[in-house]
Order: C-alpha cells, then sequence, then structure tokens
C-alpha cells in the first residue's frame, strides 16, 4: 500500500518548518505503511561543502573517529554529524566523490543513503513517528522534501529496502506501486554503468532517473519516460537539487492529491495528510491525471 508525502517550498520563511511540517504530514500516512519509514530533506551544507549521509547497524564501532579518519584519507577538512544509526559528513564539494570511495574502505560495513550538495536521507525500520523522532528530523530547515511509509510486498523489511532511494547526486524516488518489469530495465542499467544495493523495484525506478538525469535529460523528460520504458502501476516522487516531480501511471490506481498556493507545492497519498500545512483552505487542491507529469523547479 505504502503512504507518500512532499513539500516543495516557494516561501524562504517557511523554510526552517520543513522537517517539522513534513514530519506531521508523514505520521498522517501512518496507517498506509506501517514497517518502515524515511524522509529526504534538501537543505545547503554551506558555500563549497557537499554532504554524504551514510547508516551503520553499528553506530558505536563504525562512527568512532570515522570524521578523522576520513579526513586523513582525502586530505581535507570533515565535519560529522551523528544522528542515531546515520551520520551526515560534510567535507569540500570538489572532495565528495573521494569521500564516499574512501568511506567504503574504511568502513565497508556503512550503507551510504545519499551524497550530494544538499540532500540528506534518514529511514529505518519503524512507524514514521518513532524513525521521524530518532532523527529529530522536525527540527530540520530547508527549502523541499520527501517521505514515505512502506508495506513491503515484495521485499523484506530492512532498512535498506525502505524509501526513499537516492541513485545520484542529490536524487532521490519514492514509489507507491508495482513495476512489472524492474528486472529487465535492472540488467539494462547495470549495462549502463547503473549500481545496485537491493532487489527493490523502486530502486530500479529511481535509478532510471538517475541515468536520464546523468545523459543529460530535464527532470520533465525524465519523468515522461517512465510512461514508456517502465511496466506497472506506480505513482512516482522524485527529489532533485533544485526540484520536486510527481508523475502516476496511466492507469493511475493509486490515491494521489497535491495542493499548491503561493507558499508551497504539497503531495500527499490522502488529502488528510495536507491539512494542517498553512493557507490549505485556500489551496489550489487537485487530483493528479494519470501519465501526466508534474514537475517543479528553482
Amino acid at each position: 500500500m505504502c503512504g507518500i508525502v512532499g513539500l516543495f517550498l516557494k516561501d524562504p520563511k517557511l523554510e526552517p518548518q520543513l522537517g517539522a511540517m513534513l514530519t506531521d504530514m508523514l505520521i498522517t500516512m501512518t496507517d498506509r505503511g506501517p514497517d518502515s519509514a524515511g524522509i529526504a530533506i534538501y537543505s545547503s551544507a554551506g558555500k563549497g561543502l557537499g554532504k554524504i549521509t551514510v547508516q551503520s547497524a553499528n553506530p558505536d564501532a563504525d562512527f568512532e573517529n570515522l570524521d578523522g579518519d576520513l579526513k586523513e584519507a582525502i586530505g581535507a577538512p570533515v565535519a560529522m554529524l551523528v544522528k542515531s544509526t546515520h551520520a551526515v559528513m560534510e567535507v569540500p564539494l570538489g572532495q565528495l566523490e573521494a569521500a564516499r570511495s574512501a568511506l567504503t574502505h574504511l568502513r565497508p560495513s556503512l550503507k551510504i543513503m545519499s551524497s550530494g550538495e544538499n540532500i540528506e536521507i534518514f529511514k529505518e525500520v519503524g512507524l514514521p513517528k518513532d524513525v521521524a523522532a530518532r532523527f529529530e528530523v522536525s527540527k530540520m530547515g530547508g527549502t523541499h522534501g520527501i517521505g514515505h511509509t512502506r508495506m513491503a510486498t515484495e521485499s523484506a523489511v530492512t532498512t535498506m529496502g525502505a524509501h526513499p532511494f537516492s541513485t545520484g547526486s542529490d536524487q532521490c524516488l519514492v514509489h507507491n506501486g508495482s513495476l512489472s518489469n524492474h528486472n529487465g530495465v535492472r540488467r539494462e542499467l547495470r549495462r549502463l554503468g547503473m549500481t545496485f544495493e537491493t532487489e527493490n523495484d523502486t530502486e530500479v525506478g529511481a535509478a532510471f532517473i538517475s541515468h536520464k538525469l546523468q545523459t543529460g535529460e530535464s527532470l520533465g523528460n525524465a519523468l515522461e519516460a517512465t510512461l514508456t520504458d517502465l511496466d506497472g502501476f506506480f505513482t512516482f516522487v522524485v527529489g532533485t537539487h533544485n526540484g520536486f516531480g510527481v508523475v502516476r501511471d496511466p492507469i493511475a490506481c493509486k490515491p494521489a492529491v497535491m495542493a499548491e498556493t503561493d507558499q508551497y507545492v504539497a503531495f500527499g497519498s490522502e488529502y488528510r495528510a495536507l491539512v494542517n500545512l498553512p493557507g490549505i483552505e485556500d489551496a489550489r487542491v487537485w487530483e493528479p491525471e494519470p501519465a501526466t507529469v508534474y514537475f517543479w523547479e528553482r
């Protein structure tokens, strides 16, 4: 079943409240998928800096002196903020790929959740309220974000199987539905150089869009391509460095509602996820059309 929420802020005055608003929206969707949850937050690390978010099943061991070891490995300053089983590493933007590579050697058991200039992803097994509290998401500010609460249907309930999935710099995707041709698409994407951490069909959707963006396609064109190249039923909500997009398959059997005001664009699997947003009573509210791409970019 699964529940999705998304929020793209137009009004900078709301940015300090992004995490709190997304948390409230996601908790409302708990009964659509109580086995795991995750949130992607887009916020700047500071001029010239990039971020890598990592997860560990043994954080006490893996995070001990990790910043010092990484600093030595890449020869550049490193800042680390530990949040429960996750840690956010800030490094010079030009050293981002070197840092990501070094982390896989320094701590092979670490899982990389996301990397880029703006993105941080936090996800774990558990109820949305518990996952959000664990990572203090309500205290986070930012420009836009996406959340997902999952009911597993095609893979085990694990941290890596939870959404969002990030398969490119500053990119992430959440999904409600099921793809029928994901194994064939995965094989083709692997041939083209994409890598995968799980067997989840949603990761294939994320990698498909990442590959399109890497080849120079716009977010809108990448989302359009899902309608011809991916088979199944799906609602995708996608985040990029400066954008937010939504697309539903031609049947659109999964529920979705959107709202837009001068302050924000919001997405929810159900309208009740949006009812506490400021000014919702004056918003333009609609159900996204089947096989139609919606996207907003700064």
